[in-house]
């Protein structure tokens, strides 16, 4: 899937960039759930948040949604880890007929930070990977259970 960035995504880029001084590879404005999400670029993510997190609630004000930030990593995996975090993902597994990567966490209190509020982690993992990846995520299982 190709990314394209609007006016407003790139704005939102802009006054992050301008805010933080940290850069953002992507921009998603998530309508179901009234967020943006940043990519950002490795190793930003301290510039991005700031000491006790008030360039999140500076940009916050601004900008008058929640934020959410994920650190881009080119491997997949690690990229997925970083979306999920503070849940531990054990290891991505792969649907033979639908072609969709299920997630696999390590305990049973990770399924439901995974997973998110009305779904919404599961949503910002699927959004992402499909824009950097061209990967569908599947269901997020705990990894017992999926043995």
């Amino acid at each position: 899937m190709e990314r394209t960035l609007g006016f407003k995504e790139r704005r939102y880029i802009e006054e992050l960039r301008i805010l933080t001084r940290s850069t953002a590879l992507d921009c998603v404005i998530d309508e179901r759930f009234d967020r943006v999400i940043y990519v950002i670029r490795q190793g930003d993510m301290g510039l991005a948040i700031g000491k006790k997190g008030e360039n999140i609630r500076r940009l916050q004000k601004v900008l008058g949604r929640r934020l959410e930030m994920v650190e881009y990593d080119e491997a997949p995996f690690t990229f997925l880890s970083n979306i999920v975090r503070p849940a531990e993902i054990a290891r991505l597994d792969e649907d033979g007929e639908g072609g969709q990567v299920n997630l696999l966490v390590r305990r049973r209190s990770d399924l439901g930070i995974a997973i998110g509020k009305g779904g919404c982690n599961v949503e910002k993992a699927r959004i992402l990977c499909k824009r950097f990846f061209n990967m569908d995520i599947g269901e997020v299982l705990l990894e017992e259970d999926a043995a």
